[in-house]
């Protein structure tokens, strides 16, 4: 789908996703939560993308939340609101359950839906302008529970609930002690370190980076005891190139170069 307030570029093995509405600190519209899904589906189904970035299109903001403007026409009736919900879920669950890395680059605002969109993403680098916010308190909404569950994942129960029950900014330092931020760097840095993180996950073994993404999330699911498939990706793990190739790598103390897509 095309969209120029969220759109694809790829370059090299790196895949991002920009927020394009500066001039509404990216306030994501019903639109923009429809095309999400897609963009995210075509760089998880290319074989050269090894990592997905999600960002502003400039350092303004990440994504300040819905676009308010629709409240009052498609999240009017309780019908309006369930096919905007329903978009809104989509987008979420597509970052949520990507197969491969995703990193948000948090510059400015990352409120309401555009926080819900950076904690489905596996990490969070964001700058000192940084601010997090869940605001549902604020407009007498109810959060979803998949969305909710990330949320308490991330940050624990009681974190979770001063978030939502508030609807408080917190800065990047607050948001770090909370478990919702990874890293923080400079407004200079921030693009240059996240992108070099990005990088560096392209040079390791994918089949180990995607393996150990669906066993963390099968764990964060409630499974504690070996599954088949959590069993078998262990047992393939000894039969692919990867695995010996970094095997020999090490025996003769020098860089792997893993061929896995």
């Amino acid at each position: 789908m095309e969209n120029n307030h969220v759109y694809l570029e790829k370059k090299g093995a790196i895949a991002t996703i920009y927020f394009n509405r500066p001039e509404k600190r990216n306030a994501l519209t019903h639109e923009m939560w429809k095309a999400i899904p897609g963009l995210v589906k075509d760089a998880e189904e290319d074989a050269t993308i090894k990592v997905i970035i999600l960002r502003g299109v400039d350092e303004t903001s990440f994504a300040a939340g819905a676009d308010i403007s629709e409240f009052k026409t498609l999240r009017s009736t309780a019908a309006g609101a369930k096919i905007y919900n329903d978009a809104t879920h989509e987008a979420e669950r597509a970052v949520a359950t990507c197969k491969k890395p995703t990193i948000a680059m948090v510059q400015g605002y990352c409120i309401g839906g555009g926080c819900e969109l950076a904690s489905a993403c596996d990490f969070r680098f964001a700058d000192t302008n940084a601010r997090f916010g869940i605001t549902p308190a604020k407009l007498g909404l109810v959060y979803g529970l998949d969305a909710t569950k990330v949320l308490v994942d991330l940050v624990g129960v009681s974190n979770a609930k001063y978030i939502l029950f508030s609807g408080n900014h917190l800065d990047v330092n607050k948001a770090a002690s909370f478990g919702l931020v990874n890293e923080i760097y400079s407004p200079e840095d921030i693009e240059e370190k996240t992108y070099e993180f990005a990088e560096t996950l392209c040079t390791r073994a994918q089949f180990t980076v995607r393996s150990m993404k669906y066993i963390i999330n099968e764990i964060a699911s409630g499974t504690s005891e070996d599954t088949e498939e959590t069993a078998r990706l262990r047992l393939v793990s000894f039969e692919t190139e990867d695995y010996q190739e970094g095997v020999a790598a090490f025996m003769e103390k020098r860089k792997p170069e893993f061929k896995y897509s």
